[in-house]
């Protein structure tokens, strides 16, 4: 019997929306989840959780709703499916002689964003900007600023490579204190403003970064600013704006972007970073090239043209989120200012005794975020079907 690689592709995601299975299928934990489960020995431990996944409800149809990752619970629209099915067709080429190719990717994300080809390095998801940058512009003498808690990756690697690292923490509204990171940046190799910041969940409107990134150009104008929009798409606050307009004023600002959050492609591993010609060079220098699959950059492209379908993601987010912002708040629960796909909420107890009890009933939430995990917890969004079923085990753990 023959069987097509169009007929694989179908059997694996239908000819509309994927089913369920599909979707946990294809939206993979990704390396922010591995690294924070099971620690720097991640990749070992993530062998075991494929084999274990019944016992940790995980994907492939076990048991649980995962409200721990920043997935986004719907996976890949149609369209980017119908993408990665066309350009499956060239998994014998590498990206850049596919159609669409790297390049092709490369000019939708600048007209998107306003700049040029040469303004946008491709990654294997944000991450691997993330990390790019600390071995890229950091060193023993010229260490990393970041917020604490902010998304791990930078300052995790930073420590492991004998990079000094400055942690700020946060303000009282759980917000970057940019004044004290803007402080410790002089002389920094790099400085990480994660804008929306993880997991606070939290944004600075334009005029805030906007003035902190020029601070640090002035004061320190050989330092690297990385700030990280992962949530961009997610945010609501009308002050927000995204610093790619600032590109064309500061020659050592990055931008990094992921497509693993409203594009729901965590498991295709897209991402890209935008600056001035000479710095993208600086960071290409060190990524990994070929570092994006043919079907990813199909499934990209077709996403990225999806105006209809983006819309709609953000719409359902933004209504899934604020029904769980309004649970806890009615309920007399403090949450941070949500600009993102999950909420952060101070419960006033253990992190890891919520996420244990809600475990139990099926509910898996974020893990700890030190130095907030004794009164703080992470709470991704799904479906508003999976939202109301969290909350029912939100007020029981809760007794509210």
């Amino acid at each position: 019997m023959s069987f097509s690689r169009r007929a694989f592709v179908r059997s694996l995601v239908g000819r509309g929306q994927p089913s369920r299975p599909v979707n946990e299928l294809i939206s993979a934990r990704g390396h922010e989840a591995l690294v924070g489960e099971f620690g720097t020995d991640a990749y070992a431990q993530g062998q075991a959780e494929g084999r274990g996944r019944g016992r940790r409800g995980g994907g492939g149809g076990a048991p649980g709703i995962r409200l721990s990752s920043n997935e986004n619970p719907l996976g890949p629209s149609a369209a980017a499916l119908s993408g990665m099915e066309a350009a499956f067709m060239y998994a014998g080429r590498y990206p850049m002689n596919a159609s669409p190719a790297m390049a092709d990717l490369r000019d939708v994300l600048a007209a998107a964003n306003g700049i040029e080809r040469a303004n946008v390095a491709l990654a294997a998801g944000s991450g691997e900007v993330l990390e790019t940058s600390v071995r890229a512009f950091t060193s023993a003498d010229h260490g990393l600023v970041s917020a604490s808690p902010s998304y791990e990756s930078p300052a995790r690697l930073g420590e492991r490579i004998g990079v000094p690292v400055v942690r700020v923490p946060v303000d009282g509204e759980g917000r970057l204190d940019l004044s004290t990171m803007v402080s410790e940046s002089n002389g920094a190799g790099l400085v990480f403003l994660c804008n929306p910041n993880n997991p606070t969940a939290t944004v600075h409107g334009a005029q805030a970064i906007a003035d902190a990134v020029g601070a640090i150009a002035s004061a320190s104008p050989d330092t690297v600013i990385l700030a990280d929009e992962a949530y961009h798409e997610y945010v609501t606050d009308p002050s927000y704006e995204s610093v790619v307009s600032l590109i064309s004023r500061h020659p050592n600002l990055i931008v990094s972007r992921t497509m693993s959050k409203l594009h729901g492609m965590a498991g295709m591993r897209v991402g890209y970073a935008m600056g001035q010609p000479d710095v993208i060079g600086r960071l290409t220098s060190w990524l990994m090239p070929y570092n994006m699959s043919a079907p990813a950059v199909g499934a990209a492209v077709a996403s990225l043209q999806n105006t209809e379908g983006i819309a709609e993601e953000q719409a359902r987010n933004t209504a899934a989120r604020q029904f769980t912002l309004e649970f806890f708040q009615s309920a007399g629960y403090e949450t941070t200012d949500s600009q993102t796909n999950f909420i952060f909420v101070k419960l006033g107890s253990p992190a890891v005794d919520f996420r244990n009890a809600c475990r139990e009933q099926g509910i898996l939430v974020g893990r700890d975020f030190p130095p907030m995990e004794k009164e703080w917890a992470r709470i991704s969004i799904g479906t508003q079907e999976e939202m109301d079923k969290a909350v029912t085990v939100f007020r029981s753990v809760l007794n509210v």
